[in-house]
């Protein structure tokens, strides 16, 4: 487990202090942590349940119950899948699934370089240009598995290029 740094434990002490010691504010200092921090790491939950004098595994429980919570940081250039009823209607799985073998990733999880996050989301509210990939804040509708390696171009070294990080 790591610890937190110097900033994210001066964020969790503001959150925790604006907050009264009760169970029933489990969820809004969760969401508020999450919030300030990107996700809600281990150690965060251990204090949040030292503060609210509760189980770390009522906790745990709660963070991972609703799919709201992640449990890892979030890429640099988050992806969110709508899964929405017209997106899931309109082709929104096959898109889904075009970007965990883009990314080679799966719905929750971060690449290994912290580049990129994949998430699936109930609904944007875009149901017109459905189906609907958000990459990073931009809205990408009438999405379509091809449209995918476009997206992504700008983040790839070009062909005969080193890797990034390599020489």
């Amino acid at each position: 487990m790591e610890d937190l740094s110097t900033e994210e434990k001066e964020a969790l002490d503001r959150i925790l202090a604006s907050h009264k010691r009760e169970r029933a504010k489990l969820i809004p200092i969760l969401q508020d942590v999450q919030v300030q921090l990107g996700y809600l790491p281990e150690q965060a939950m251990l204090e949040i349940a030292e503060y609210l004098q509760i189980d770390d595994s009522a906790v745990y429980g709660i963070a991972t119950f609703y799919n709201q919570f992640r449990l890892t940081p979030p890429g640099k250039h988050p992806v969110k899948i709508c899964m929405g009823t017209a997106c899931h209607m309109k082709g929104g799985t096959f898109v889904l699934e075009a970007w965990e073998r883009e990314l080679n990733i799966k719905v929750g999880e971060t690449t290994p370089d912290g580049e990129f996050s994949l998430e699936r989301v109930a609904c944007v509210g875009c149901c017109t240009m459905a189906p609907v990939s958000v990459f990073e804040e931009t809205v990408h509708g009438k999405m379509t598995p091809a449209r995918i390696e476009g997206i992504l171009a700008p983040f790839r070294p070009a062909p005969g290029a080193p890797e990034r990080g390599q020489r």
